[in-house]
């Protein structure tokens, strides 16, 4: 009777060990405390994520690891169950993402700005404007050259917000996407001249950035990732800014976790515990006084005193 219990313990085990179901491999996946976040490219080229979250896994041991990408993609990983919590700056889609019940609730975090900028000469006559929707009307008028990023981030939305609010004829185009992992389409508005003055090139803000200064033209930018450019590269950038603080070009960010009524294995507990430390006043604070070049990049939403 003894040896059949042996078997029969030893053949338990060895199910066990082969299968990988063990108690060790249930005890690391437990206490393994790392969520998955897609975020903007912006967001992450401004440096200030290599602030935030050593200072968050600190505080609470959670680890998150980023996948960056336009704010289109990054809604569409969180619609797709890929990622844990959302961190984009597209407020009409973040509502909608909360709207069709794939994010449990939007945390307005931070803001900052969108500028336009474009070269010394200015052919457009846009220096000094602090009106987007003309200086974007000037650009069309004179036909000068302007790069998009056409690639569905949210500068890319912002930007077709603005050109939306001119009186510039307006053309409708419709591109094949990726959605759901599924040949998918989606419609982009765009200024008549594409290809000819209107540039859209489908990269993000580095590229577009670098291809504006090679052609001595316009594009709508945002001021972290065109600082890093102008002066955080031997390089530099030929590149001005010629309109900002216009209340069109402020630039909200958002963070949602993904709800688990859509999606159960997203790790809610510990995506939400990244939203309320990032409204708290710690993280607020290290939002508030994080600096480029000694200049301020982000404001934050949700200062408690």
């Amino acid at each position: 009777m003894k040896i059949k219990h042996r078997s029969m313990a030893l053949f338990i085990a060895a199910f066990f060990m082969i299968t990988g179901m063990n108690t060790g491999v249930f005890a690391q996946k437990d206490t393994d405390k790392t969520i998955k976040m897609s975020t903007t490219t912006s967001t992450r080229d401004s440096g200030l994520l290599d602030v935030l979250l050593p200072e968050f896994e600190k505080d609470t041991g959670i680890k998150i690891k980023v996948i960056a990408k336009g704010t289109g993609a990054a809604i569409r990983d969180g619609m797709d169950g890929n990622v844990d919590i959302i961190f984009v700056h597209a407020i009409e889609k973040e509502k909608k993402f909360v709207e069709d019940g794939f994010g449990t609730k939007r945390y307005a975090v931070m803001h900052n700005d969108f500028v336009i900028a474009g070269p010394k000469t200015d052919p457009a006559g846009i220096m000094g404007l602090n009106n987007g929707l003309k200086a974007f009307e000037k650009i069309a008028q004179s036909k000068s050259i302007f790069i998009s990023r056409g690639d569905d981030s949210g500068t890319h939305t912002k930007e077709q917000e603005i050109w939306a609010k001119t009186k510039v004829p307006m053309v409708n185009q419709t591109k094949e996407i990726v959605k759901n992992g599924k040949p998918a389409k989606t419609t982009f508005t765009h200024p008549e001249g594409l290809g000819q003055w209107y540039l859209s090139i489908g990269q993000g803000m580095g590229a577009t950035l670098t291809m504006a200064a090679e052609k001595q033209g316009y594009t709508l930018t945002d001021r972290g990732t065109y600082i890093k450019f102008k002066q955080g590269r031997k390089q530099g950038l030929d590149l001005e800014i010629l309109c900002e603080g216009d209340a069109s070009l402020r630039n909200d960010y958002g963070l949602i976790p993904v709800n688990p009524a859509k999606h159960p294995h997203v790790r809610i507990d510990l995506a939400q515990q990244f939203a309320d430390w990032m409204m708290s006043v710690k993280g607020q604070s290290l939002i508030k006084n994080y600096t480029i070049f000694g200049k301020p990049l982000f404001f934050p939403d949700a200062v408690k005193e």
